[in-house]
């Protein structure tokens, strides 16, 4: 795949993942808008940057610290041939973003 057609594909990849999902860093919880927005990476959960599923069930967005960290993780494992560590989003998340949404909704009016 040559430069310009991977760049095409990660653009239109993003556009769709920022379209999907709460613009919220997965792993560290921090939340991104205007400006900042630019630091939030989509991350393939399974490292393979062709399995790309409509509903995004790959993907998952982190901001460039973590998504660096889960790299350099994955890569510490390759070179001592075991597997990576396992983070604690591994395990089934009790965050919900949104869990006070209504109750903000009501005092906007």
């Amino acid at each position: 795949m040559t430069r310009s057609n991977q760049s095409q594909r990660d653009h239109s990849l993003r556009e769709r993942a920022l379209k999907l999902f709460p613009w919220i860093c997965a792993h560290c919880g921090r939340e991104f808008d205007g400006k900042k927005l630019s630091q939030l990476t989509v991350h393939h959960k399974d490292h393979n940057h062709d399995n790309n599923p409509p509903d995004g069930s790959n993907w998952e967005l982190l901001c460039l610290y973590c998504h660096d960290n889960e790299h350099q993780r994955y890569q510490a494992a390759d070179a001592s041939d075991e597997s990576p560590p396992r983070r604690k989003q591994d395990q089934p998340s009790t965050f919900t973003p949104f869990a006070h949404l209504p109750d903000l909704l009501k005092h906007k009016t």
